[in-house]
């Protein structure tokens, strides 16, 4: 899994009495949500050595900022610098049950629409791990289109009916120019079927709008009523990121402080700095974690977000993630988060729907 560094620190080298007990620790603390003790450490960490020496090695991890000790209690709890030592190289992780595996593969299954899919997947995986689930939307300009219709209503308004190779349709009214009888509109429709279907969006207005460049007189006319239309009907209107779950936010412990979920609802509401950290793992192989202020955006800064992308086609359509408090299950949330990924991406796949050319 490539999981993101600070570029600015060295890694720390932690004796292997260290890491049991910093890995013990944290796992108690993410189950019980209470600052662990030397006490209860010496009872699980599996050691024999005293309480005393616990402490000891306690103190200089905090030392090294992985811990902090509350001023009302005795005991430690991870910092957010603990938590990124914990999921490099502490956090053991368990491949994802059959039954579970099954359930996304039954729930998220190929034959229906890219944005029903994708809907569905952002549900799923808010409820398999009971925090927040994200999925950034595939640019519409990606798909190929399968066919075009127009349908003249009042004055200058037409109805574009756009039928795409990934089972989706869209329907969007277009404010034109000028009044289209409805032979005209049949007749740019059947002439953007015959030359552009099966070619993604993006591309087909680029010929488009190349062969109006070079087209003979007699076709301008034609061309540029169609680039007028097309341009319209074919641009990207859909939502750029789906979420689900935001309300399974306001029981966690975590997160109790009302300002702090209050600028973290703004952002679920906005959307742009959540899109923002997921586009920088567009290009990123595996399962990103960033914990807390990794995302470099304030909102986020008391939060952990699990992301990992998915394709079809070979080319990367999105990221797919949960957001959750830096005190989650990160061994829960991980697989889920990966097998949502792939199980999406296969029924993306099938169809080739991104395929230049697809028919």
């Amino acid at each position: 899994m490539n999981r993101p560094v600070d570029p600015g620190s060295d890694p720390l080298v932690l004796d292997p009495r260290a890491r049991l007990l910093l890995r013990t620790l944290i796992s108690r603390y993410i189950r019980d949500g209470e600052p662990v003790g030397s006490q209860t450490l010496a009872r699980h960490a599996g050691l024999d050595v005293s309480p005393a020496t616990i402490r000891n090695i306690l103190a200089e991890l905090e030392d090294v900022g992985l811990l902090a000790a509350p001023h009302t209690s005795a005991g430690r709890v991870p910092t957010a610098q603990g938590y990124r030592v914990f999921v490099d190289s502490l956090l053991q992780i368990q491949p994802l049950a059959d039954g579970e595996l099954g359930r996304l593969r039954a729930e998220l299954s190929p034959g229906v629409g890219t944005q029903s899919l994708l809907g569905s997947a952002s549900e799923l995986v808010s409820a398999m791990t009971h925090f927040v689930g994200v999925v950034s939307v595939p640019k519409r300009e990606q798909f190929a289109f399968r066919h075009v219709d127009f349908v003249p209503l009042d004055g200058q308004r037409v109805l574009a009916i756009l039928v795409f190779a990934d089972n989706d349709v869209q329907n969007r009214i277009l404010q034109t120019r000028r009044s289209y009888e409805p032979g005209e509109l049949e007749r740019i429709a059947n002439y953007l079927n015959t030359h552009f279907a099966g070619r993604p969006l993006a591309e087909a207005r680029a010929l488009l709008l190349a062969e109006l460049q070079t087209a003979r007189q007699e076709m301008e006319s034609l061309m540029t009523r169609a680039l007028e239309l097309a341009d319209q009907a074919l641009a990207s209107d859909v939502e750029d990121m789906l979420v689900a779950g935001q309300t399974r936010l306001i029981g966690v412990q975590d997160l109790s402080n009302l300002d702090r979920l209050r600028e973290l609802f703004e952002a679920f509401a906005s959307k742009r700095e959540i899109l923002q950290v997921l586009e920088r793992t567009l290009r990123a192989p595996g399962v990103r974690i960033f914990i807390g202020e990794e995302t470099g955006m304030a909102p986020l800064d008391g939060v952990s977000l699990v992301t990992a992308p998915y394709g079809a086609g070979g080319r990367t359509l999105g990221v797919l993630g949960v957001i959750g408090p830096t005190r989650m299950a990160y061994d829960r949330v991980i697989p889920v988060v990966e097998a949502a990924a792939s199980v999406l991406s296969q029924a993306l796949g099938p169809d080739d729907a991104t395929r230049p050319g697809a028919p």
